[in-house]
């Protein structure tokens, strides 16, 4: 495909190995931010808003800058974490947990417009009907949401794909380790005679990235008609 490198193939596959974890593990912390930001009214509800949309506001650098002092082998908590054998900075798993932060202002905003959307009154009745909460949960709000909350994760995996500034900070650029799409093309951008495979690389990403946003606005779609037809 395009004439791929080895070099070039690795940066793509890393990048698809990060972005994959970085939404799987971040799903299941979404879906229930998602849910309690759409359904519960509590004390620090505004703040705990304010704290998940804060990525898509500070810089990604600061970003990053910061989950180098949290997890960082020096950091508040990487300290501990490394005793444990959990490393992140400089390895593709904090590659991975720059990239779940970046993303996840967008996959919760679109998982609670869509829980949103979901009639209060048909969860009231399998409540009265004598089902959990969870049960509730389960069988009424997630099937009526779900091709909202798929949406979500595939405009996460898109951000995760396309991620740079909080990754290079956290990480840094390392080829093999953490060397994603974004890193690897800004890489050759520096190297005489790395234009072609600059090239080559955005092509990759923006095909990636149209195919992400073209799911995720059929997967909205499909949430709208299902909504409307119940």
């Amino acid at each position: 495909m395009l004439g791929l490198g080895p070099e070039e193939w690795q940066a793509v596959l890393l990048s698809l190995k990060v972005a994959a974890c970085a939404t799987i593990v971040s799903l299941p912390l979404g879906l229930g931010v998602a849910w309690l930001l759409a359904r519960r009214r509590f004390p620090g509800r505004a703040l705990l808003d304010g704290l998940v949309h804060l990525p898509l506001i500070l810089p990604p650098v600061v970003t990053g800058y910061l989950l180098l002092l949290a997890f960082g082998r020096r950091g508040v908590f990487g300290a501990a974490l490394a005793e444990l054998g959990i490393v992140f900075a400089f390895r593709w798993t904090g590659a991975a947990l720059a990239c779940a932060v970046m993303g996840f202002p967008l996959m919760v905003r679109a998982m609670r417009l869509s829980i949103e959307a979901v009639d209060a009154r048909l969860e009231h009745a399998a409540g009265t009907l004598g089902a959990s909460p969870l049960m509730v949960f389960l069988t009424v709000t997630l099937p009526l949401s779900l091709p909202g909350c798929l949406a979500g994760a595939v405009l996460a995996f898109a951000k995760a794909m396309g991620e740079f500034g909080a990754t290079i900070t956290f990480v840094s650029n390392i080829p093999g380790e953490t060397q994603t799409l974004p890193s690897a093309i800004y890489t050759l951008t520096q190297v005489p005679g790395g234009e072609g495979a600059a090239l080559r690389l955005t092509l990759v990403s923006v095909a990636l990235s149209i195919a992400a946003l073209l799911a995720s606005e059929a997967l909205a779609a499909r949430a709208g008609r299902r909504l409307g037809a119940g």
